[in-house]
Parts: C-alpha cells; structure tokens; sequence
C-alpha cells in the first residue's frame, strides 16, 4: 500500500537568519516545523571576525538555508545598506554554500523596539525570519 500525497511531509527544515548591519549583524533560528524564530545573539564585528561567528553559528545549528533582511525606502526604492544586505547575503552564500532567501525588512527594528526587545539586532533578525517562515506553503 503506497501513501497517498498528503500523507507525505517534508521534513522540517532549519534557518538563521539576519538582521545586517554595518556594525552589528543580528541572528535569529527557527525552522519550518515549528515556524516560530528565536533570536540568538548579536554579533559586534566586522570583517573576518564577523564571519568567524557566522561560521560557529553554522556549524552549531546546521541550517538548510539563510535568510537576510533587506532594508528598502518606504516606497520600497533600495538604498545604500539596500546593496550592501544584497552584497552580504551574495557573500554569505559564497562561503557557505547555503540556499540565501532575501527579506523585505521595513520596520523589523522599529517592531522589536515597540515589543521591548533588550536586543534589537537579534529580535530584528527573528522578525525577519518569522515573516520568511509565514510565507512559506
């Protein structure tokens, strides 16, 4: 006896996602199981340092993919750090060789501060995720 399709699931999978800054990079982790996100941590670093925690973040929670907010005008033009999330999630993608998802990341830092977020980076980065995972079928 076969299953029938909607017998059949897909298995969970598992995201980071990121709230990038030129400073600070905000991280958050969930998966499509649950589709809820939790923010992790705030990593204050630039450069090779930075990546080094992108890396151990990687290794420790294994995700199938990553997902990037993208900050745009209002009117949804892009802008300065509009290039440089894009240049980011294209590096990031590099390096690890993980499926990158793009975010529209309008007023993510604004939410976490409304909600009183001790750690707006990474509760930024869990708003991200949290929109990504509701767009998921």
């Amino acid at each position: 006896m076969s299953a029938s399709p909607s017998a059949v699931s897909t298995p969970p999978r598992s995201f980071l996602a990121f709230d990038f800054g030129l400073r600070r990079v905000g991280v958050a982790a969930g998966n499509s199981l649950t589709r809820q996100a939790t923010p992790l941590r705030t990593i204050a670093a630039e450069g090779e340092p930075r990546f080094a925690a992108i890396t151990r973040l990687i290794d420790e929670w294994q995700p199938d993919a990553l997902i990037v907010g993208v900050p745009v005008h209002p009117d949804g033009t892009p802008h300065d750090n509009t290039r440089r999330a894009q240049r980011f999630a294209r590096q990031l993608h590099g390096r690890y060789r993980l499926p990158v998802h793009e975010v529209d990341e309008r007023y993510s830092t604004t939410e976490a501060a409304a909600a009183g977020a001790r750690d707006l980076d990474a509760a930024s980065a869990a708003i991200i995720l949290d929109q990504y995972l509701r767009s998921l079928p």
